[in-house]
């Protein structure tokens, strides 16, 4: 019969040896003794030489590395992230690739015209971008102008004001108002919205006119007031694809608003702050990474609309500075109207055009990227 502190075997004895020398590693210098490196000879993985310790080279034997192996589930979740990362890259690049091809004629034809000549004619090679990208221009600036504020202050409702039940229906009723499809918005635009739109139209021409963008006049400068002088205008199509970026740019403004801290909320209110001043002081900046982004994406959108716009605009090659007056263009109409009856040369003029709104849109996107990181909210917070 053996009492407690026996050892039965000499085994135990080396152990208990070895155990007391890695708790000692660390503050001592004294090498370890016969016995623990007999111990942790015996006790290595089987791919470590007997005799020699596990670890570095001079290192106590019972120091383990902190280098793991990835599991089997973790590198599938590697390849397939890197693999889908790259099949996005890949597929931007094939299509700008495609469309640079496909545009060459056209583009060796043009030559540095293609960017300021207005006309569009590939038939007679005469034609350019100029009119179509200032229309495209002025239809998503209208579309922002107006958006912009209708996404902010219906996001701080939704996050801010409202109550949570009366909140989830405000969400639900936004998304789907984003799943409502393109050519929906054309024809409530074309056939609804614009002959409400007509009178605001000549109000605005009447008492607006010193302002040049805002003047509807002929070609011998008379004021025009009939209401065809005001139909398929820039600013129409602006007022529908407005609506049609406004939730897309409200779900990014709502989500970005949500993430602001609660302890600063509360922090606001403790100092005495109103529910308006916490919002300026907290949510706004933090929320600043979202609001670029909705808007930049609702951007993106306004500029590639094509069915709501061509159902709308009353198409034209010429530079209109006028956004009341009938007649506009571009880019993504100009494409959907000609595509059909367009030769060979006429689709590689077409392809150029699609080339030059790829390109635009990848400086907006990029553009966005780099502000929404600089953030508090965006990808690089400090």
């Amino acid at each position: 019969m053996k009492r407690d502190d026996d050892f039965v075997t000499i085994e135990e004895v080396l152990l208990a040896d070895a155990r007391t020398d890695v708790l000692v590693a660390g503050t001592t210098e004294t090498p370890a003794s016969d016995a623990a490196a007999h111990a942790a000879a015996t006790t290595a993985p089987s791919g470590t030489p007997s005799g020699t310790p596990s670890g570095e080279p001079g290192k106590a034997s019972g120091r383990r590395s902190l280098a793991t192996a990835l599991s089997g589930p973790d590198q599938a979740l590697r390849i397939v992230g890197y693999s889908a990362g790259a099949t996005t890259v890949g597929i931007m690049l094939l299509v700008g690739l495609f469309l640079a091809v496909r545009a060459g004629d056209a583009l060796r034809v043009a030559g540095p015209s293609f960017l300021v000549e207005q006309a569009w004619s590939p038939e007679t090679q005469k034609f350019g971008m100029a009119a179509i990208l200032f229309g495209t221009f002025s239809i998503a600036l209208v579309a922002m102008v107006i958006s912009v504020p209708l996404a902010l202050g219906t996001a701080l409702l939704i996050s801010e004001i409202v109550p949570p039940k009366v909140r989830q229906f405000l969400v639900t009723m936004v998304d789907l108002m984003a799943a409502v499809p393109s050519v929906v918005f054309g024809l409530w635009g074309a056939f609804f919205l614009q002959a409400a739109i007509i009178p605001v139209s000549q109000w605005i021409s009447t008492y607006l006119a010193f302002i040049p963008i805002f003047r509807v006049d002929d070609a011998s400068g008379n004021t025009l007031t009939e209401p065809a002088a005001f139909t398929g205008s820039a600013f129409i199509a602006g007022i529908v694809v407005a609506f049609m970026v406004v939730p897309t740019q409200t779900s990014v403004m709502r989500e970005a608003f949500s993430q602001a801290p609660p302890g600063e909320r509360e922090g606001a209110f403790a100092l005495g702050s109103t529910r308006w001043g916490m919002i300026k002081a907290v949510v706004l900046p933090f929320g600043r990474g979202g609001m670029i982004g909705g808007t930049m994406l609702g951007l993106g959108r306004a500029l590639g609309e094509t069915i709501a716009v061509y159902m709308i605009i009353s198409p034209v090659f010429t530079i209109n500075w006028e956004v009341l007056k009938t007649g506009t263009n571009s880019v993504s109409a100009l494409i959907a109207l000609r595509y059909g009856e367009s030769s060979e040369f006429g689709l590689s003029a077409l392809m150029a055009a699609g080339l030059v709104l790829f390109l635009i849109t990848l400086v907006i996107n990029f553009t966005a990227s780099s502000i929404v990181a600089r953030s508090r909210s965006g990808a690089e917070t400090s």
